[in-house]
C-alpha cells in the first residue's frame, strides 16, 4: 500500500483585497506599489504552521497567497483550489476600512458555496478596539457567516486552522488585549514571483510594531498598541538573508516609526555589516518622525545601512493644527534641520501632508504650501484628506457626537471627504486638495527639487522617476501615488455590485483608448522632466546650487514665513522660553553641586 495514500490536504488561501475606484472598478496594476506586509507576515506564520504539522502528521497544509493590487481574484478559482484539496479556508488578510467592502464582495460567492472565510486586519481590529465591535459593516460580515479576527496572528493561527479543519470556526477571535511578542516569531515572507509583481521588486518587513505617540487621527496606536514590540537584530538579518537568497534586494521596513524602535542602532549596525563587510547590495525604505535627527548617529547609520528613501510624517506646518491632532512631537522649529540632515545623507525624502484640519481654509493651505516650497528642502510632498479612520480617536469622538460620517467605507482611503469640514464646503475642500498637487508639482518647483538633490549629491535620476510617478498618478490616473502602480488593469466583470455592469462595446474601447492615452501622456511628461534633469546633470556648477531652504539661516527664525503666523510666533516664543529655562538649569547644576557638598 502506498504510505502517502492516507494523507489529507488542507488548502489555505490568503488574499489581500484591493478596493474600488470612483467608477467602481478594482484598483489593480500590472506592477503594483509596495506589497502588503500583513500578507507576508501571515504567509510566514502559515508556513511555520505547515512545517510544524499543526493539523496533524497526516495533513499537508497547502498555502496560496494573492495580492489583489497586482493579481485578479476570481472567487470561483479560489473555491476550486479548496474543493480540489477536499478541505480548506480563505483568509482576507490585512483588510483596511477602505478595503472592507471589496473583501465582503469577494467573500459572498465563497460563502454561497459553503466555504469557510475569515477576515482580519485594521478595520476589524480598530472597530473592536475603539467601538467594541459595533459597526454596520461588521454586522454584514457576521450575517454572512464570516469569522472575524482581531489582533495579530503570531501564536494564534494554530487555533484558527485547527478550528477550521474541524468545521468549528468561531465567529470571533479577539486578541486585542493580548498583543504578542514578535521576537523570534516566524518571519514575513513572500515568494519572489509574487514580489516581482510590484514596481521595483520591493519586499517588506516589520522590525517593530507599536508607536508611543497619541496622534488623534492614527489607528496604529489603537491596533498595534503604544508599547514597542520588536524583532531582534538576528531576526532582521534572517529576513534580509532569506529574501536575498531568492534574489530580492530592496526592503520596505514598515514600522510606523523606525526611529522609535528601541533596537534601531543594533539593527542598523547589522545591516551596515551586511553591506560594508559582506558586500550585500541591499537597500531600504523606512518611515520616521520629525525628531529622528535628534538621535545621535541615526541618520548617518541609516545612510550607511542602505536607506535610500524615507517617509516622514510632517503632517502640517501649523502648530495649532498639530496640537489639535495631539501631534505635539512635531516641532516646526526642527523641520528644516531634520530635512537638511537627510539631504546631507543623500536620502530622498517623502513627507505626508494633511489637508482639512479644523482651522484650514483654501487660502491658508495654498499659502502654507508656498512656504514649504521656499523654506523646507523636502523632495516629495504627498497630500491627504484629514480622515476619521475607524479605529482612531477622531472617529470615536465623531461617532459619540453623532456627527455626519460617510457610510461608504470604500471612501476611507485618505483621498475622499468622509465628514463635513467646519470652514470649507465639500466643493472647496475637494478643490484645494486637487489644487495642492498642482501647486506643489509645478515645472518650476520640480526643477528646484532636482537642483537640490543634485547639489547634495543625491540620486537625481531616482528623484526624477519618483516625481514622474507622483505627478502622473494624480494628473493622468486620478489615483493617489501610494496606490498607483504601472499599467492600470480593469476587468469588466470586476465592478462593484452596486454599480451596473457595462457592455463589451462601452467598456473595452474606452479602457484601451484611455490606457494608450495615459501611457503617451506619462511618456511625454517623463521626457519633459528628463530634459530638465539632463540640463542639471550636465551643469558643472550644480553642486554650488543653493536657495533659502538649502542655505544657512540666522538665529532669528521670526524673519521667515514658516514662523510668520500668529500660532507659529506663539509656538516659537514658547520654544525659546523653554530653551532659556533649560539652559539656566544646566548652567546652575555645577554651582548647586559645589554649594551642597559640605
Amino acid at each position: 500500500m502506498n504510505p502517502t495514500s492516507a494523507r489529507r490536504r488542507f488548502c489555505l488561501v490568503l488574499v489581500k483585497p484591493s478596493h474600488y475606484d470612483d467608477d467602481g472598478y478594482v484598483i489593480q496594476w500590472l506592477r503594483s506599489p509596495i506589497p502588503s506586509n500583513s500578507l507576508a507576515a501571515l504567509y510566514g506564520i502559515a508556513q511555520d504552521c505547515a512545517d510544524r504539522k499543526v493539523l496533524g502528521p497526516d495533513v499537508d497544509l497547502e498555502i496560496h497567497a494573492f495580492d489583489e493590487t497586482n493579481t485578479r481574484i476570481r472567487p470561483e478559482r479560489l473555491a476550486a483550489l479548496i474543493e480540489e484539496a477536499g478541505a480548506g479556508m480563505v483568509m482576507m488578510v490585512g483588510v483596511q476600512s477602505n478595503q472592507f467592502p471589496r473583501a465582503l464582495d469577494l467573500a459572498r460567492p465563497l460563502r454561497a458555496r459553503g466555504l469557510a472565510v475569515a477576515i482580519g486586519g485594521f478595520h476589524v481590529s480598530g472597530v473592536l478596539s475603539m467601538l467594541g465591535g459595533v459597526d454596520k459593516d461588521l454586522d454584514v460580515a457576521r450575517q454572512m457567516g464570516l469569522s472575524l479576527f482581531a489582533g495579530e496572528a503570531e501564536g494564534r493561527l494554530d487555533d484558527v486552522l485547527q478550528d477550521a479543519a474541524a468545521g468549528q470556526l468561531k465567529p470571533l477571535y479577539n486578541y486585542m488585549n493580548d498583543l504578542p511578542s514578535i521576537e523570534g516569531a516566524p518571519i514575513p515572507l513572500l515568494a519572489a514571483e509574487r514580489v516581482r509583481r510590484t514596481a521595483g521588486n520591493v519586499t517588506t518587513l516589520d522590525a517593530g510594531r507599536g508607536c508611543p505617540y497619541q496622534c488623534s487621527f492614527c489607528t496604529i496606536i489603537n491596533v498595534q498598541g503604544r508599547k514597542s514590540r520588536r524583532r531582534s537584530p538576528d531576526d532582521v538579518e534572517h529576513i534580509v538573508r532569506t529574501n536575498y537568497a531568492q534574489g530580492l534586494r530592496s526592503f520596505f521596513i514598515t514600522d510606523d516609526n523606525f526611529a522609535r524602535n528601541k533596537d534601531w542602532e543594533l539593527i542598523l549596525d547589522r545591516l551596515i555589516y551586511l553591506r560594508e563587510v559582506e558586500k550585500l547590495n541591499i537597500g531600504f525604505i523606512i518611515q520616521v518622525d520629525t525628531l529622528c535627527h535628534k538621535e545621535p548617529r541615526f541618520i548617518e547609520k541609516c545612510a550607511r545601512a542602505g536607506v535610500r528613501r524615507v517617509f516622514i510624517g510632517l503632517e502640517n506646518i501649523s502648530p495649532d493644527n498639530l496640537a489639535g491632532a495631539k501631534k505635539k512631537q512635531n516641532k516646526i522649529t526642527e523641520y528644516r534641520a531634520m530635512l537638511l540632515a537627510w539631504k546631507a545623507a543623500r536620502v530622498i525624502t517623502y513627507a505626508g501632508y494633511i489637508l482639512g484640519f479644523p482651522n484650514d481654509t483654501p487660502e491658508k493651505i495654498l499659502r502654507d504650501i508656498d512656504v514649504i516650497k521656499r523654506e523646507l528642502p523636502v523632495d516629495l510632498l504627498e497630500f491627504f484628506y484629514l480622515t476619521p479612520l475607524p479605529g482612531s480617536e477622531d472617529h470615536l469622538k465623531l461617532v459619540r457626537a453623532g456627527a455626519t460620517l460617510d457610510p461608504d467605507l470604500n471612501k476611507y482611503d485618505l483621498n475622499h471627504i468622509c465628514t463635513p469640514h467646519p470652514k470649507m464646503s465639500d466643493a472647496e475642500w475637494n478643490g484645494v486638495y486637487k489644487a495642492a498637487w498642482q501647486h506643489y508639482y509645478t515645472t518650476e518647483h520640480i526643477t528646484t527639487i532636482l537642483k537640490r538633490v543634485a547639489a547634495s549629491g543625491g540620486n537625481a535620476s531616482n528623484a526624477l522617476f519618483l516625481i514622474t510617478w507622483f505627478k502622473g498618478s494624480i494628473d493622468f490616473e486620478k489615483i493617489h501615488p501610494l496606490e498607483a502602480g504601472f499599467l492600470r488593469l480593469k476587468f469588466r466583470r470586476d465592478r462593484r455590485p452596486t454599480m451596473p455592469r457595462e457592455s463589451v462595446f462601452a467598456f473595452y474601447p474606452r479602457y484601451w483608448t484611455s490606457t494608450v492615452s495615459k501611457l503617451l501622456k506619462l511618456g511625454m511628461l517623463y521626457l519633459q522632466l528628463r530634459k530638465i534633469y539632463l540640463q542639471i546633470k550636465r551643469d558643472p556648477n550644480k553642486h554650488l546650487y543653493t536657495d533659502m531652504a538649502m542655505s544657512a539661516w540666522a538665529d532669528d527664525s521670526d524673519a521667515h514665513d514658516l514662523f510668520d503666523t500668529d500660532d507659529a510666533r506663539a509656538y516659537v516664543g514658547e520654544q525659546k522660553r523653554l530653551q532659556a529655562v533649560t539652559a539656566g538649569r544646566r548652567s546652575s547644576e555645577p554651582l548647586a553641586a559645589t554649594g551642597t557638598g559640605g
